[in-house]
């Protein structure tokens, strides 16, 4: 079986690996031919998933026509903002029956579009209706080292989901299948958005139960925007919902909550992003949840507030006291 990896960051090298050392054929596509011809010599993703060794089954290449040549799987793992671009680069050369998977975790900021909505306008119906997400509390170097945890697949397709299960499975992976493609997707998107939050609170050096509170109210958001959205609420209990949450708003290993830590402590945007050097999928997809959220009518003051600190340039405590000062609400409403 030969398999395509688009996009050597973190999350689609760790997959890569993954599925490397089941023996399948893995071709690693970078969009940059510096970072390929560096993945191919040191046999090493130095700048995103450095001091773990690639075996002799990952390919990395530049070419995209060589990365996709009798491709059984391509796995999309690529910042949402990219995904489009790339499905157009694509499109003309998919294996006719090849599985898809988008493994990214974002919303198209301009449209708030999922992943399998891009792929449904870019690929046609069919594609849309049998491709797969993949998502849930993986972080990549975690995933790297064979440390145990498990995601979900999700399609519309079942055939298609348990196609990826048994791709993706390993001892140190457990997969689990479900339906609601609408509700993972969105469940591995704005859980980024609560992580900056969350690692703002951090920042300014409040503690424990600032953060459970902004979890778990934070999730509420989740769940009234993602029903709306068409998603079953169960999803959002799930691992691709509160599991992922529960992972990047408590884990150093978080960009978005590495993000939301240095804005909490008064370093600015520009710099923060900088100091990360890598996409934090919050920031697009708080764009596209607030725009959501907004045309919907959902009510979702942690995600409007955490969208001022990052492009209104309001203040973190400004936007902890607005919350904290907010009209009294039945809990359950």
């Amino acid at each position: 079986m030969k398999i395509a990896v688009m996009g050597a960051g973190s999350w689609g090298t760790a997959l890569a690996l993954l599925l490397g050392k089941k023996g399948c054929s893995v071709t690693l596509w970078a969009r940059r031919e510096p970072l390929a011809q560096s993945i191919e010599r040191q046999r090493e993703n130095v700048q995103y998933l450095p001091k773990i060794e690639l075996p002799d089954t990952i390919t990395p290449t530049s070419d995209i026509s060589e990365a996709l040549t009798d491709a059984d799987t391509v796995v999309l793992a690529i910042p949402s903002a990219g995904v489009r671009e790339v499905l157009s680069l694509i499109k003309n050369k998919l294996r006719p029956g090849a599985l898809l998977v988008h493994a990214g975790k974002g919303l198209e900021s301009g449209t708030g579009l999922r992943g399998s909505e891009v792929i449904r306008e870019m690929l046609g119906e069919e594609a849309g209706c049998c491709c797969v997400a993949l998502s849930g509390p993986n972080l990549a170097v975690e995933l790297a080292n064979d440390i145990p945890t498990a995601t979900v697949v999700a399609s519309r397709n079942p055939d298609s989901a348990a196609r990826a299960q048994e791709l993706f499975s390993s001892p140190s992976l457990r997969l689990y299948r479900n339906r609601d493609i609408t509700g993972v997707e969105l469940g591995g998107a704005l859980k980024n958005v609560l992580a900056i939050g969350a690692g703002i609170s951090d920042g300014l050096g409040y503690g424990d139960n600032t953060k459970a509170t902004l979890v778990t109210r934070g999730l509420v958001e989740m769940i009234r925007l993602g029903v709306m959205l068409g998603a079953d609420e169960k999803t959002f209990i799930g691992l691709s919902g509160f599991g992922d949450l529960m992972a990047t708003c408590a884990s150093g290993l978080s960009r978005n909550l590495r993000l939301g830590r240095m804005l909490g402590q008064g370093i600015g945007l520009d710099e923060s992003l900088r100091a990360l050097g890598q996409v934090a999928e919050g920031m697009p997809t708080c764009k596209a949840a607030y725009l959501l959220s907004a045309k919907l009518g959902v009510s979702a003051p942690i995600i409007q507030q955490i969208h001022g600190v990052l492009f209104e340039g309001k203040s973190p405590k400004t936007a902890v006291m607005e919350l904290m000062t907010r009209d009294y609400r039945d809990e359950l409403a």
